[in-house]
Formats: structure tokens, C-alpha cells, sequence
């Protein structure tokens, strides 16, 4: 069995509790809050996710050089895979960046109409490339994949997909570079701090998000090229012609 950081029989919430980053990914898995002192295996076993898999995905999240190897691959059932980047699609898609995007809306309605302007296109350009990423992965990657467990062949070749593969991370580091650069500095006087959402919190806790999404997509990225890409190999090479 691949020795991971974390074991089976160790409590969830003790897991949590030491690495906070893994917080995201019970989202990922469809793990509701509300696990008490269960032990990963029974969580897991409860909502129908193989333990050995969930413990992959969080020694990539828990494990900055951490990087599978092909026995830990074929040792660690993949049925969940899929699954697992489908729900983080829609978290993505359908709760983290919406959520963003409302806060950065409202504090781009607050700035000069140009600057404001031009965070708001920025924004809305990188929503638009994230959905076109991740609609071109489940129209290709994942249907390849249930037709090499189902034994159908087709055209489709995992390194192809590797190859154009971009990393949707990077446009958010310019995406907060563009908002350092436009928000104005702070008011000269307490009243107007206290008036200005500028110059509140909001403005931190939305570049904060921004910087958290971001490293949440670096893992999202390693999880394709380092555990989607080699399991997609396998699965070629051992298919029949």
C-alpha cells in the first residue's frame, strides 16, 4: 500500500485541522461539513469515495513537491478521478468565481470609469477562457477515458492534451497585479476611509480569494498533468488495438 502523509484510520477533522488548504477539496468531493471524529475511511466510505484515492489528492494538496509515481498510480483505484474534476468544474464555475466576481464588481464600480472598465473585461475574458478549458476536457479527455475502460478505441491521444494544456492560474496573478495598479491610495482622513469600500476590507478579502483560487487551480493543474495524464497513458497503452 503507498505510504501517504495521512492514513485511513486518522480523523478527518484532525486531517482538516492540520492542513486547512484540504478545506477545498471536501467540495471537490462532495463531502458535506458535519463528520464529527470520523475517521477518513469512514467519511469517504459513507459517500461512496475510494480512501486510498481521497488520500492522493491530499498529499498533492499537502505536499508542495510531491509527485506520484507510476506504482502509486496503479496502486490507487481511479474510479473517482472523473468525478472529482467534474465537481471541481462546477466549483469553479458555478461558486468560486461568481463569488469573486461580485465582490470585484462592486469595488470596480468604485473606481475610475476606464480602470474599472478594463478589470471588469479582464475578468469576464477569464471566466469565458476557463469554461471554453474545462468544456474542451469533458468533451474530449473524459469521454476518451470511459471509452478506454468501456474497450472502445477512438482517435483522441492523452499527450496531445498535455501538450496544449495552459495553466488558468497565471492569468490571476495578472489579474491582481491590474487591481494593485488602479486601486488609489488611501483617503487622508478617517471619515473618509470608513465612507470608502475602496479602503474596507473588501478589497483584501477579494484579492485574498483571488490568491487562494489560484493555488486551488496550481493543484487542479497538477492533478491533470501528473495523475490524469499518466493514469490516461496507462489506460492506452494496455487498451487493445
Amino acid at each position: 500500500m503507498t505510504e501517504y502523509l495521512y492514513k485511513e484510520t486518522d480523523n478527518l477533522s484532525a486531517l482538516i485541522t492540520a492542513q486547512p488548504q484540504l478545506l477545498l477539496t471536501l467540495s471537490h468531493f462532495g463531502i458535506p461539513m458535519g463528520f464529527g471524529d470520523k475517521t477518513i475511511a469512514q467519511v469517504c466510505h459513507e459517500h461512496g469515495i475510494d480512501p486510498q484515492f481521497f488520500l492522493l489528492i491530499c498529499e498533492v494538496y499537502s505536499n508542495g513537491n510531491y509527485i506520484p509515481s507510476q506504482a502509486s498510480l496503479r496502486a490507487t483505484p481511479m474510479e473517482d478521478l472523473v468525478p472529482y474534476l467534474l465537481r471541481s468544474h462546477d466549483y469553479y464555475l458555478n461558486r468560486r468565481l461568481p463569488h469573486i466576481g461580485h465582490h470585484l464588481e462592486k469595488i470596480a464600480d468604485m473606481l475610475p470609469p476606464r480602470a474599472g472598465k478594463a478589470i471588469k473585461q479582464f475578468f469576464n475574458a477569464y471566466i469565458e477562457e476557463v469554461r471554453e478549458h474545462f468544456a474542451h476536457e469533458e468533451k474530449t479527455v473524459y469521454p476518451h477515458i470511459s471509452n478506454l475502460i468501456g474497450g472502445k478505441g477512438d482517435d483522441f491521444k492523452i499527450k496531445d492534451f498535455l501538450v496544449s494544456h495552459g495553466n488558468l492560474e497565471d492569468k490571476l496573478s495578472d489579474l491582481v497585479q491590474i487591481i494593485f495598479k488602479y486601486l488609489p491610495s488611501s483617503p487622508s482622513t478617517e471619515r473618509t476611509r470608513q465612507a470608502s469600500p475602496l479602503h474596507s476590507d473588501d478589497a483584501i478579502d477579494m484579492i485574498f480569494d483571488i490568491l487562494q483560487l489560484s493555488r486551488d487551480l496550481r493543484k487542479h493543474a497538477i492533478i491533470e498533468d501528473k495523475i490524469l495524464g499518466p493514469y490516461v497513458k496507462q489506460l492506452e497503452n494496455t487498451a487493445k488495438p
